[in-house]
């Protein structure tokens, strides 16, 4: 998405757009973000990263798109939506991908904020020096049902969202649902993790300037610091393990951690997917259960997490 990989073709504004049903939540300064809308994972081979993917998820691609030097492939689960893709051909777009790529098999990209208005988001984004791109109105069809979407997109400056790309959107019409393909599926995201060396910045720009609510900050002396911020029904997780030499200016995405409702189940299924698992674990917050995904997911660090029921009142 954005100049280096713009993968839906920009459109002239129409007269009408139906309102996002997503639900919407107003934010200090005026900005609403209802959530992540989606997140973007490069990868070197779309057929291989589809086919990873479904096995991962339990789940069939819920769109698929080709054009501007790139292959698409879209799976939407109840809280966000994760975007392969992919180079095709020789051209600007292909080559710049291939670039971020640097030969390794998948990479996250950016990340994709829901937004509930975007005058009043890219005014906030102006009046926070994040230097947002005029707003674009975007098309997509799908190239399976011949169906169209359509958005409102800006993106900020990635020199200053500390080089983590960053692109908020308003959708005309809601993306369709990827359709359980076997036993166990994976649900939705429950956090996406950001690395940095800088949490004093990584959280003005998460809480204060995007107005991200923050949820936990804690340190460990053996892990760390963590900071949660809010994101609709998920977690953005920025993470501070200082690492000598490392890059006190540049944040990086690490890794998806998915949601599932019965853990032991989701682990037997990618066992005889043949997928490399970890045994199941206590996670870190009381009430959770992990597990660690050791492959099939295009390189992109991947843990699964099952939350245990709330008591009944």
């Amino acid at each position: 998405m954005g100049p280096e990989y713009d993968h839906h073709r920009s459109m002239p504004s129409p007269d009408k757009r139906r309102p996002s049903e997503h639900g919407s939540r107003s934010i200090k300064g005026g900005m609403m973000i209802t959530g992540l809308d989606h997140v973007v994972a490069l990868v070197r081979d779309i057929g291989a990263a589809k086919a990873a993917y479904q096995t991962l998820l339990g789940r069939a691609p819920a769109w698929q798109n080709s054009g501007e030097g790139a292959d698409r492939v879209l799976f939407t689960l109840a809280n966000m939506t994760i975007e392969l893709m992919a180079p095709s051909g020789f051209n600007v777009a292909a080559d710049r991908i291939r670039a971020l790529l640097d030969d390794r098999e998948g990479v996250l990209a950016s990340l994709c904020f829901r937004v509930a208005d975007m005058g009043k988001m890219h005014r906030r984004l102006e009046r926070v020096a994040l230097r947002p791109d005029p707003v674009a109105e975007v098309e997509s069809s799908d190239v399976a049902s011949g169906a169209v979407l359509h958005w409102k997109r800006t993106r900020a400056a990635t020199e200053l969202t500390r080089g983590v790309r960053m692109f908020f959107l308003e959708l005309a019409e809601e993306r369709p649902l990827s359709t359980a393909t076997d036993i166990a599926p994976i649900d939705g995201l429950d956090h996406v993790v950001v690395t940095t060396e800088d949490s004093d910045r990584a959280a003005a720009l998460y809480g204060a300037r995007l107005g991200l609510d923050l949820a936990l900050d804690r340190s460990h002396q053996d892990w760390g610091q963590l900071m949660f911020f809010r994101c609709g029904d998920l977690i953005v997780e920025v993470v501070r393990r200082p690492v000598a030499g490392g890059d006190s200016v540049h944040d990086r995405l690490w890794g998806l951690s998915w949601r599932v409702a019965d853990i032991d189940a989701t682990r037997a299924r990618l066992l005889a997917a043949g997928l490399d698992v970890t045994e199941v674990r206590n996670g870190r917050k009381p009430g959770t259960r992990i597990m660690t995904v050791r492959n099939g997911t295009c390189g992109i660090q991947t843990v699964l997490l099952e939350r245990s029921p709330k008591p009944a009142d």
